[in-house]
Formats: C-alpha cells, structure tokens, sequence
C-alpha cells in the first residue's frame, strides 16, 4: 500500500472514530492517537524523507490536507458533545409546571413561653426596669431568710424543693434576685426598679397544672413612698398589654410570707367579659398572680431601712399567663417538644 492510500485509509477510520464518539475524553484519546506526536500522521510524514523530490511535496499536501480535516473534525464533534450534554441535562432537570410545587424547609420559631417572657421584658424595659438574672442554683438564706421565711416556718412546706446539701438548693422561685440586687443597690442613684426572669424548682407532683419546674417572673421596686396604688397602676398597665385594653383587675386579701399586705390579683375573664362562664367558674374572675407591698422584714434583711423606704413585689407565671391566653389545658403541652403543638404559636419572626 503506498503512503497516499496509507493516509487516505487513517483519515477515513479516524472520521469514522470521530462520528462514533460519545464522551470527550474518548475524542480526546483519538485526537491524540491521531495527531499525536506518536501517532501515525506524524510517522507519515517523518518517512517522506525516502520519497523522490518530485513526490515529497504532493504527500505532505495531501497529509497537512488530511491532518487539517481531522482537526476540523474533532473540534466540530466537540461542539455537538457539549451541547448533547446540556441537552441530557435539560432534560433531566425539566420542570414540569403543572406539578404541586415543593414544600418550602420549615424554619423553627421562639417557644412559646420565651414569647411570652421577652414581651414582658419589653414592656418593663419601656417602664425604667432593670431585667436581672440569678442562679438557679441558690443558698437557703436568700430562697428563704431573706424572704422571711427562716427555717421550720410553714410556708416552706408549699415550697418544698430539691437540695444539694443543707444550704444549697433549687430556687423555688426568682426572689433571692431581688434579695441580692437590694444588698447592692444605692438609692442616692434613683429607685430600685427591676424584674428577675428564669426557672424555678418544685417538688410538686406533674399534672395538668403543675410541673417540677416553670417558669417565673417577679417584680421589685423600693423607694420612699411606695403604696399599693403604685403597684395596682403596674399591674393594670401588665394585664391591660398581654389579655386585652378591656381587662380589669381586682385585689383579694391573701398571705406571702414576703409581702405585708399581701393580694391575689384577678382579671376580668376574657372569655366572657366578666358575665360568668365556664372558664372563670361563673365568677366572671380569673386569678393571674400574686402581689403585695415588701415586707419590712425583707427591707431589713438586705440593709434597707423600712422606716425610709418602701416597696411594692409581684410574681408573674408565664407558663400560667401562656395558658390563660391561649386556652391550653396542660401545661406539660410545654414540654413534651411536640411541634404539632409548638407550630400553633409562630412569633413574628416565623
């Protein structure tokens, strides 16, 4: 076979590799193959040296002729393999318009009890208080002494909670701030005005309405002249932002060891207006906290003179609060990290 059949049969099997390919790798393994520096259009023309001077240049052109068509080849089988491949693609990721659309991902949302705290943070943030922290591990002598409540009294009895040893314990409730931010406050600066926020610890059986553990929100102020009707204006403004403009509130005598005098505080129902329902056992009143003037004992437990000065204390149950609102009957719905439960109450942010 002469070396111009030689060519003419390379160019043909390679146009017909070319046609066949199906990847770009594999174009690029004939490619090299081909016009490689090894390949056979490179071998051809490095053996024209035997030819006669008048053949030479008549096989290099038919050889650069050859080498030209295949390149052509390869680069236009190139550009048809790209684009069967964003034709494959296309077509695997066609939408179909007439399909439901995808559920968008779910973002989670604030508890609802957060929900509840941090709004009333809001509010007594806007009122001049202070939103202060404690722990909730606590020593006896500010869950309890400071609060006038000294050992064997039996309103420890109703606060029953889980001791570390005999002086450290589960604060059962978010007083022993109060005790603390009293030792250290300096009234030449202004009043006390304050609200302690966190969980507190009971052993109280678990049921529909009690829990071990909840959720608490106790308020001080101290300065001279404070009287019941500062604490009943508070209170009005409390209720009035979280159940409605139209709520009421009432006092009704009651005893805490802390407070001296001491009131339950009820509301207007919302349910029926204050008519008698169901809800509030016809009495057309729904209790919601407790409150009272400080106990002059309490003063004097944290260096205060009560001759001088004077306070008003409320505490708030945000579980409690969360189920007068929202109509839940069990307060363990809370707990228990049920999202079906959970989902119903979306902060703005949700």
């Amino acid at each position: 076979m002469s070396l111009k059949e030689n060519l003419e049969k390379l160019r043909d099997n390679g146009l017909q590799d070319i046609a066949n390919s199906n990847e770009e790798q594999v174009l690029n393994d004939i490619r090299v193959k081909l016009l490689g520096k090894k390949g056979p259009i490179t071998d051809a023309l490095k053996s024209m040296k035997d030819l006669s001077a008048e053949e030479r240049p008549k096989i290099g052109a038919i050889a650069n002729q050859i080498k030209k068509e295949l390149t052509e080849a390869i680069a236009k089988r190139q550009v048809e393999l790209v684009q069967l491949v964003i034709q494959e693609k296309v077509k695997k990721e066609t939408i179909d318009v007439t399909l439901p659309s995808r559920q968008t991902k779910k973002t989670g949302t604030q508890h609802i009890l957060n929900q509840i705290i941090e709004d009333i943070e809001d509010l007594f943030i806007g009122l001049g208080y202070q939103v202060i922290s404690g722990p909730e591990v606590e020593e006896d002598k500010y869950n309890f002494e400071k609060m006038n409540i000294p050992k064997d009294h039996p309103a420890r009895d109703m606060q029953d909670t889980f001791y570390i040893d005999d002086e450290l314990l589960m604060r059962t409730h978010t007083s022993p701030q109060q005790a603390r931010t009293m030792e250290q406050h300096d009234f030449s600066k202004g009043p006390l005005k304050m609200i302690s926020p966190g969980k507190v610890y009971r052993r109280d059986t678990d049921d529909a309405t009690h829990s071990h553990q909840f959720h608490q929100i106790e308020g001080l102020v101290v300065d001279e002249n404070i009287t019941m009707a500062d604490l009943k204006g508070t209170l009005e403004v409390l209720v009035r932002h979280v159940f409605g403009e139209d709520r009421k509130i009432r006092f009704r005598p009651s005893y805490f060891p802390f407070t001296e005098p001491s009131v339950e505080v009820d509301i207007t129902c919302f349910a029926c207006g204050g008519d008698g329902c169901r809800i509030c056992k016809q009495t057309g009143w729904i209790e919601v906290l407790g409150a009272g003037l400080v106990h002059p004992n309490v003063l004097r437990n944290s260096g205060i003179d009560p001759e001088v000065y004077s306070g008003f204390a409320f505490g708030v149950g945000p579980d409690r609060f969360a189920m007068l609102k929202y109509g839940v009957e069990d307060i363990r719905n809370f707990y228990s990290n049920d999202v079906r439960f959970l989902e119903q109450f979306k902060g703005e942010e949700a």
